[in-house]
């Protein structure tokens, strides 16, 4: 019987460490696919609780297959397990060393149990991915254009050849949008439509939300979903002598909080909870990217008020969350 396995995941491989009820270390390495998954329930059983990090996109496969065959699963953050190996003075950095380090934080402390996200959202979540990295083609072939136009001299074939380049991009972009857009028509209009009454919110950030929270599953507070998002302010001070600026804590998704702050920009003039934050912040002499995020906090501590109470947004509602 072992009561929790600690996996450390990568693209080809995952190490595997765990420890016996007679205390006896059983430590192997299987191949990262549906072989090695069957092999490591054989070799473990189904009563333990199988632990491992959120390491890219290649821990989906495995946690996925456990959850189908009612195995226990927790996916941890990476930066929880840094921060514990360094609490630990833990040197060593081995992917089996790895592994035993995941299953003594496990052993040490309270887990929560992983569920995949629905297959809607996984395709709602690689859509906005595709989207942006198509932005990211179209800004930058559009640059290169303007550079050989800006010569003076530019080939008329090279021209044509990036003009025809950036309007592919942007009509597979608007396809994307297409798509995304009858996903939420499909499955999430309930949700659209509370968060559609919020002043600053738009579609695209709709999106961007309803994908990232599972439709708002994902979370049971707020605190949690900004933290996740990365938009938690981190303070730096200790004692007299340490007075070191607050930054906001950047353990989160970098395209959220790019939209969020676009919709704060937005919600400072058309959201009455956001227009008196952003004045009272600005009579304080606070600067705008700090006032833009805190916007972008109230605006995600808003649409998680809305959606878990089912209510449309109305500019004198109290929020009844516990906000301690």
């Amino acid at each position: 019987m072992y009561k929790f396995i600690g996996i450390d995941v990568s693209k080809q491989t995952f190490d595997v460490y765990s420890l016996s009820k007679e205390a006896k270390p059983l430590i192997i390495c299987l191949d990262n696919n549906k072989r090695g998954f069957a092999k490591l329930i054989k070799t473990y059983e189904k009563d333990g609780v199988y632990v491992m990090e959120a390491t890219g996109p290649y821990y989906v496969q495995l946690a996925t297959y456990l959850y189908k065959r009612g195995i226990k699963v927790s996916v941890v953050n990476p930066l929880i397990i840094r921060r514990y190996a360094q609490m630990r003075l833990i040197r060593a950095k081995t992917d089996k060393k790895d592994a035993q380090t995941i299953f003594e934080y496990a052993s040490q402390n309270s887990l929560k149990l992983w569920k995949p996200d629905s297959q809607e959202v996984i395709n709602m979540q690689q859509i906005l991915t595709a989207i942006e990295l198509l932005n990211k083609q179209i800004t930058a072939t559009g640059n290169q254009l303007k550079s050989f136009k800006s010569s003076g001299n530019a080939d008329n074939m090279i021209k044509n050849s990036l003009g025809k380049i950036i309007k592919k991009l942007k009509f597979e972009k608007l396809n994307l949008e297409k798509r995304l857009n009858e996903i939420i028509d499909e499955h999430f209009t309930e949700t659209r439509d509370l968060l559609k009454t919020i002043p600053g919110i738009g579609p695209k950030a709709i999106a961007v939300l309803i994908a990232i929270t599972n439709n708002f599953q994902k979370f049971i507070h707020y605190k949690q979903l900004i933290a996740y998002v990365g938009l938690s302010p981190r303070i730096y001070s200790s004692g007299t002598s340490i007075k070191g600026k607050g930054h906001i804590c950047k353990m989160g998704k970098s395209q959220v909080r790019k939209q969020m702050y676009l919709s704060a920009w937005s919600a400072k003039f058309h959201n009455k909870a956001c227009i008196e934050l952003y004045e009272r912040l600005k009579n304080k002499n606070k600067n705008e990217r700090v006032i833009k995020i805190a916007i972008a906090n109230k605006l995600l501590k808003q649409a998680f008020a809305i959606v878990n109470n089912k209510q449309i947004y109305n500019s004198s509602y109290v929020s009844k969350l516990n906000v301690a």
